[in-house]
């Protein structure tokens, strides 16, 4: 079987972002983006994916998050897009509902090659620490569209934001690693089109 990793390098007048993604990993994780809540969350997104990611990035922090955030979850989109190459064999869908204490998340994963995020629910407060919780959706919004998937996530529980972005990062790992796992019945692209 061939391996599914893809590396992607990013620079625009805002941020450098060097993104490398190995679909069949272990959940490791190499992450530096001078955003520390949001390392933490990507660092949750591939464990509970089993994804390998490593990524790099400097932007204009002195501004703010954004930029560095909207453009890491382009990167990560197009190497995941990258990394998934054919799509013959996989599973296609996944989906994952997560607790993290009192906070309750769901997301699920259609790798449809039709990008698009559905965001429902809230956010309880503006920030975790220096991060603006704004930019949550942002990224998985730059995610999704350029990983060519329809991504869903609900928040149905929570009033610790810390709990409630965890759970998010958490179920759309494992609704991911699920969408992206080789199933030995499908034969092909998994779509009655035969393309994806």
């Amino acid at each position: 079987m061939s391996e599914r990793k893809a590396s992607v390098a990013r620079e625009t007048a805002e941020t450098a972002v060097r993104v490398s993604l190995a679909l069949d990993g272990g959940g490791r994780a190499a992450i530096n983006t001078g955003v520390g809540f949001f390392e933490h969350m990507l660092a949750l997104l591939a464990r509970f994916a089993s994804f390998d990611l490593e990524v790099a990035a400097q932007g204009d922090l002195h501004v703010d998050a954004h930029h560095t955030v909207e453009d890491v979850g382009i990167a990560l989109g197009q190497a995941f897009a990258r990394a998934i190459g054919t799509k013959e064999g996989i599973r296609r869908f996944g989906h994952a509902i997560i607790p993290m204490d009192e906070a309750l998340a769901l997301a699920a994963v259609d790798i449809s090659g039709r990008g698009a995020l559905f965001f429902e629910g809230q956010l309880p407060a503006a920030r975790v620490g220096d991060f603006d919780t704004e930019l949550v959706p942002e990224f998985f919004r730059a995610f999704a569209v350029n990983a060519g998937i329809t991504l869903h996530l609900r928040v149905f529980a929570g009033r610790n934001t810390h709990h409630v972005c965890e759970a998010l990062f958490k179920s759309c790992g494992r609704a991911l690693g699920d969408a992206v796992a080789r199933d030995p019945r499908v034969q092909g692209v998994p779509s009655t089109k035969g393309t994806l």
